[in-house]
């Protein structure tokens, strides 16, 4: 695997390194913003992870964060950041980043949290890469289909515009599962393949970016379950 740090501190890259060394990657360094979108835009399909500071110089993890999903929709990225006010971590979140970790943190907490972003993506390319089958959808209903073979779905014929593959993944496990809801934990655990002690902000972050895309092409399908969480249902488009 090759990755990307984005991390002005340089005690935290290096500790980061020995880590990375024992799991046989490869890491490629950059201590400020404008260098690590340099680097990435140098090779933007060569790494497998991006790690990135939100305190940078020259320009913020924020900043970089944006620019390079302009440029990428599907590299895995995990913002760093000491801080751990929930609208810092909710908007690096919607910014696009698919997972983030609190300053201090373990290096074996976040060489966990590496491997499953990677695995998710290289389970995401197989599907996208497998023969074809023989149905177009794997979801189909009156209103609604999605493809995990073209990673695409569609709203009453109209394609749902630039899902990420964390929204594309929380859509398929709602979907498939019509008027079951499901809570934080459980889509946690389904989508991101791993736990996080409680904290379920990312979820709704996810989720509320995800209603925004599919508000663009049509009525809600999303719905909010109070108290427990969250179920996918467009029976209510027939009205």
């Amino acid at each position: 695997m090759k990755i990307l740090m984005i991390e002005d501190n340089e005690s935290v890259a290096q500790m980061m390194d020995m880590f990375f060394k024992k799991e046989q990657w490869e890491v490629q360094n950059a201590y400020d913003g404008e260098e690590g979108l340099a680097m990435f835009n140098a090779a933007p399909n060569s790494f497998d992870i991006i790690t990135l500071d939100l305190n940078l110089p020259k320009m913020d993890g924020m900043q970089v964060a944006q620019e390079i999903r302009k440029v990428s929709t599907t590299v895995p990225l995990i913002m760093l950041t000491a801080r751990d006010s929930e609208s810092d971590q909710v908007l690096g979140l919607e910014l696009g980043a698919d997972d983030y970790v609190t300053k201090p943190f373990s290096p074996i907490t976040l060489v966990a949290r590496i491997k499953a972003l990677h695995r998710r993506a290289e389970t995401s390319d197989a599907t996208t890469d497998a023969p074809e089958a023989s149905e177009d959808f794997d979801v189909v209903t009156d209103h609604f289909k999605l493809s995990t073979k073209t990673r695409e779905a569609y709203l009453n014929g109209e394609q749902i515009p630039d899902l990420t593959p964390k929204e594309f993944d929380l859509l398929h496990t709602l979907a498939q599962n019509p008027k079951q809801v499901f809570s934080r934990e459980q889509l946690l655990q389904l989508v991101w393949d791993y736990e996080y002690y409680g904290d379920e902000r990312t979820v709704d972050a996810h989720i509320k970016k995800l209603r925004q895309k599919i508000e663009k092409v049509g009525p809600q399908i999303i719905q909010t379950v109070w108290g427990v969480g969250y179920k996918f249902d467009d029976t209510g488009l027939d009205q």
